[in-house]
């Protein structure tokens, strides 16, 4: 037996094919598109991510034959929060409004005065990331496009929606849309009321493990698998799959992703909320676990800029080991350059769309080695005070995974360990990410048992703190945090 894995990203969509003992069999993916035709505006067309979805699947059917004969299940994750508005024929109505757009800032301030304990409801403060308030902007700017909506999917759930027929999603994807209450793992009708939407208009709910349909006859047949009922998992939000991908699915759990941000996740026994610090707590995909994230929105992206800036961008890994070589040397150190990280902003702990980044310190005698390790140093940093928010909710990681395309530099790594006090464990083979995730999900639907299926992957090297820099690290922390100004109003 095989097992198909989707995730619909925002970049690409990708499919892989495992066999039943979760060796990767073949993969495939295809690009996605984003369009920007306003200011703020993200927008892809769903569309889009179906036609994607049928070349990586074609993809992988191509590459391994034989085992796509025996699928036994198929698993979706994706991005979250996107809001794709259909018609009563299932039909888009407009382009797919992504997690990216920053349109409706006016209206999660609506959203949050229409429902005077929103953030307690919702577990989540407003933000334009969100699912709630676009369809409030849409409501206000489109309304004939709202009175016709009368489903509203999650984009993964869209392309359920395609391959069976049906309109359902799941706990951990449905958290991010500010409409689930979050402990009871259902829709909220006040949070629904709030955007003049009810349940009619929403899918039906299951959990990331269970059966949330079949494949339909006309896409089995397509894929060269007719008369066959292959069973759909609910799935999950990405980062939900990509923890049942890493075997974060007990209380303690954890992983931090560095990508072009950086997010440190925990699976939890219970819901956890601290909305007031921009901690995101959202359901697991796993029945009766949740988790809290939180969010540095400039990490490896950091690094990339400072790169370009200094004309290493063909040679990050070798920049890298300059600011290595710079950090060897204790006294150097002590006297490097203090970077403020928030490139785009910054979301845990401050939620300051506005926050800019900057130097301090900067010498003529400091080069690029020494920018360059200022910039890692400071999104380490962040991500100290990323955890200081799940600490201070009761969510502190026992265990944490390193992951993501920065955790390829033990140096990076282990400044990590060092400026979160985290024991950072990095993951033996290569990361299929959330897909790999959306498959194990599938082969639970399928009746596999949790604890065969969503194992850890081996250790290849931890990175435990180094208690001689503690005191050096402190002190350049605090420097960091010192210049931090909140953003002034607007026309201030």
């Amino acid at each position: 037996m095989s097992h198909l894995g989707i995730d619909i990203g925002t970049s690409s969509v990708k499919a892989v094919l495992l066999d039943g003992d979760q060796r990767l069999v073949a993969e495939g993916s295809a690009p996605l598109a984003v369009d920007r035709p306003r200011p703020l505006w993200s927008e892809q067309d769903p569309d889009a991510w179906w036609t994607a979805t049928e070349a990586a699947v074609a993809a992988v059917r191509a590459a391994a034959p034989e085992a796509w004969s025996g699928l036994a299940s198929i698993g979706l994750s994706g991005q979250q929060h996107g809001a794709t508005l259909l018609d009563r024929a299932g039909r888009p109505l407009r382009p797919c409004i992504l997690w990216n757009d920053g349109r409706s800032g006016a209206e999660c301030a609506e959203l949050t005065a229409r429902v005077p304990d929103f953030t307690r409801r919702a577990s989540n403060i407003a933000m334009p990331g969100f699912t709630a308030p676009k369809l409030l902007w849409v409501a206000r700017h489109e309304p004939e496009i709202f009175a016709a909506t009368a489903m509203v999917l999650l984009p993964k759930d869209y392309v359920r929606f395609r391959l069976s027929g049906d309109f359902v999603s799941e706990m951990s994807d449905s958290a991010g849309t500010l409409w689930l209450d979050i402990p009871g793992r259902r829709w909220d009708p006040v949070l629904l009321e709030a955007c003049d939407l009810s349940e009619s208009r929403m899918p039906r709910l299951v959990e990331g493990s269970e059966v949330s349909g079949v494949l339909c006859e006309a896409v089995a047949a397509a894929w060269g698998l007719s008369g066959r009922r292959i069973p759909i998992a609910g799935g999950g939000g990405d980062n939900a799959a990509s923890a049942v991908g890493i075997g974060a699915t007990r209380g303690g759990d954890g992983f931090l992703s560095l990508g072009t941000s950086g997010v440190i996740f925990v699976a939890t026994d219970r819901p956890v909320a601290l909305p007031e610090r921009t901690l995101h707590g959202f359901c697991h995909a796993l029945p009766g676990r949740w988790h809290g994230m939180v969010v540095a929105l400039s990490a490896a992206s950091a690094l990339s800029w400072i790169a370009a800036i200094v004309g290493a961008a063909g040679d990050i890994g070798g920049l890298l080991a300059r600011a290595e070589a710079f950090a060897s040397d204790p006294v150097r150190r002590a006297h490097a350059p203090v970077f403020l990280p928030y490139l785009t902003g910054e979301r845990t702990p401050h939620n300051d769309p506005h926050a800019t980044a900057g130097f301090a310190g900067l010498t003529a005698e400091h080069g690029a080695d020494a920018m360059a390790y200022a910039v890692v140093e400071g999104v380490s940093f962040a991500l100290a005070d990323c955890l200081a928010v799940l600490v201070e909710a009761g969510a502190a990681p026992a265990s944490c995974m390193l992951v993501g395309g920065g955790s390829r530099s033990p140096f990076w790594a282990q400044l990590l360990a060092d400026a979160t006090g985290l024991t950072l464990d990095l993951p033996q083979g290569a990361e299929l990410g959330a897909a790999f995730g959306a498959a194990r999900l599938g082969m639970l639907a399928a009746g596999g048992r949790e604890d065969a299926v969503c194992t850890k992957p081996a250790v290849r090297r931890s990175f435990a703190p180094d208690r001689s820099v503690e005191s050096l690290l402190a002190g350049r922390a605090a420097r960091m945090h010192a210049l931090y100004r909140p953003a002034a109003p607007a026309g201030s």
